[in-house]
């Protein structure tokens, strides 16, 4: 039980290790996303910018998997800037720019996009979840029936649990009870306003 009980405090560490690298990811990738929005022209992407908020923080379930960075109005933003006709090296380089930004732009969306689908193994999951099992089991066999023993494996189940808990919660980024913020993108589609 020793070495179930290292295997499975090892198991949970490497996953909650995992879950918190990827929401730190993906939020990382929205401030990134809200900045590079932020530095591009002002009007021509407000409605994109409003568009991805209410895609990305949906609470319907539908729009969130069904919703793709792929959509006319990215593209409809890299023709805009590309039928621009410059007058000058200072307004070519202006365009270029911010047809780099908007390449950036949808790369960023498509990454987002990509690792939202991605989730936490079952199958490592189940497994954890068995080991913990036997080892709540093997310790409640061999333990005296009292009140220490019945609230200290009542606390380890809600420790482990919330463990558990939060590994899923945190690779479901956009929902749930830990969330990545929606105020950068927010601040950015304000500034766009202006």
């Amino acid at each position: 039980m020793g070495l179930v009980a290292t295997l499975a405090a090892l198991v949970l560490g490497l996953l909650i290790a995992s879950a918190k690298s990827a929401y730190d990811s993906q939020s990382t990738e929205v401030t990134e996303l809200s900045a590079k929005v932020v530095f591009l022209d002002r009007v021509l992407l407000r409605s994109s910018v409003a568009r991805a908020i209410d895609q990305m923080w949906s609470k319907d379930p539908a729009i969130l998997f069904k919703a793709t960075p792929g959509t006319a109005g990215a593209e409809v933003l890299a023709d805009k800037i590309q039928e621009l006709s410059p007058k000058n090296d200072s307004q070519r380089a202006i365009q270029s720019q911010a047809m780099s930004i908007v390449m950036a732009l949808g790369q960023t969306r498509w990454l987002l996009y990509e690792q939202r689908l991605s989730s936490v193994s079952m199958p490592v999951l189940v497994v954890l979840t068995f080991w913990v099992t036997a080892l709540f089991v093997s310790f409640g066999l061999f333990a005296p029936f009292n009140t220490t023993t019945i609230v200290s494996l009542l606390v380890s189940a809600l420790s482990v649990s919330g463990a558990i808990f939060l590994i899923l919660e945190m690779y479901t980024p956009y929902a749930g009870l830990i969330q990545i913020s929606s105020a950068p993108l927010r601040a950015a589609l304000a500034q766009l306003g202006q």
